[in-house]
């Protein structure tokens, strides 16, 4: 008999079981070929079908310009095309030592897990291909492959990257980069991560990322981060060495409670308000929320 999950470490059975949370949820708009054939994917740059526009973003194509939207409104817009193809999602997991905390219900590690599950769940359901990478030189991406097999294999890694923070874990921006060379144009992105992890990554990145592609962020977050108590609060810290020592920090300190802010929240208001500019749809996603919240993200329009 399977244990209930505890909320710290993800397992299998749970990423599994949420396949359920996905059944029901309408599928995307598909191309001609119908619900078998390819998806109807966003394309920047050259399509086959204009599909809508929006605000010009630094690394966006000149040669797209909706002049005429521009002209209305007063600010450079850009036309975002679609084509037929088959279409890729790829998990892209941070693994930063900050996920491995949390207060309520479960560990941002585990909420991670399961947001990368659903995403899972979601491709296949919509016929897409599935694959999953973190930041590291040494391990290989989960490869791209169909059907239940496919996402199983990313369920699997879910589980392992988040059950306890991975020794060589090289960065946010590092896993961008290998994400960029395996994305192929109209690929759907599906990004896990600590808000502190999207400021370290160059603003840049992220229109570069979006030019071509569907990029969704979700930001993993705990509620003791955005609303600390007034109140002092114990922690466990590691010293170099690795010893383990209690350290006191008192939030009723106006200094002290502005430097928590400047730590957890103004990374995340930072990334709530720049990355849609850059073409990225972003949601926060709460320890104690629903693992599948996030959904209305996907198909979104991106003038939304």
């Amino acid at each position: 008999m399977a244990l209930p999950p505890d909320g710290i470490t993800p397992t299998l059975a749970e990423l599994v079981a949420l396949r359920g949370a996905v059944v029901g949820r309408r599928p995307p708009r598909r191309g001609r070929h119908g619900v078998s054939g390819h998806a109807l994917s966003p394309l920047r740059g050259r399509g086959m079908e204009y599909a809508e526009s929006r605000e010009y973003a630094q690394g966006d194509d000149a040669r797209h310009i909706d002049w005429r939207l521009t002209a209305r409104s007063g600010k450079p817009h850009t036309k975002l095309f679609q084509a037929e193809r088959e279409r890729l999602t790829l998990v892209l997991a941070d693994t930063a030592p900050a996920l491995y905390f949390g207060t309520r219900t479960r560990f941002k590690s585990v909420q991670a897990a399961r947001a990368g599950a659903i995403a899972a769940w979601a491709a296949i359901r919509d016929g897409d291909r599935v694959a999953a990478l973190r930041g590291s030189e040494r391990e290989a991406p989960v490869p791209p492959a169909a059907g239940p097999r496919g996402a199983l294999r990313v369920l699997d890694a879910l589980a392992r990257w988040y059950a306890r923070p991975p020794a060589d874990d090289a960065g946010l921006a590092e896993a961008i980069e290998h994400a960029r060379r395996l994305l192929r144009p109209g690929s759907r992105l599906v990004l896990l991560a600590d808000p502190a992890s999207v400021a370290a990554v160059p603003a840049q990145r992220w229109p570069a990322l979006s030019l071509h592609n569907e990029v969704i962020v979700l930001l993993l977050s705990d509620p003791l981060e955005r609303e600390p108590p007034s109140t002092s609060l114990p922690f466990l810290a590691q010293d170099a060495a690795g010893a383990a020592h209690r350290v006191e920090l008192d939030l009723a300190v106006p200094a002290q409670r502005q430097r928590w802010r400047q730590q957890f929240v103004a990374p995340l208001e930072a990334a709530l308000a720049q990355l849609p500019t850059r073409g990225v749809r972003v949601q926060v996603l709460s320890s104690d929320a629903p693992s599948e919240s996030w959904l209305p993200l996907l198909g979104r329009s991106r003038a939304a």
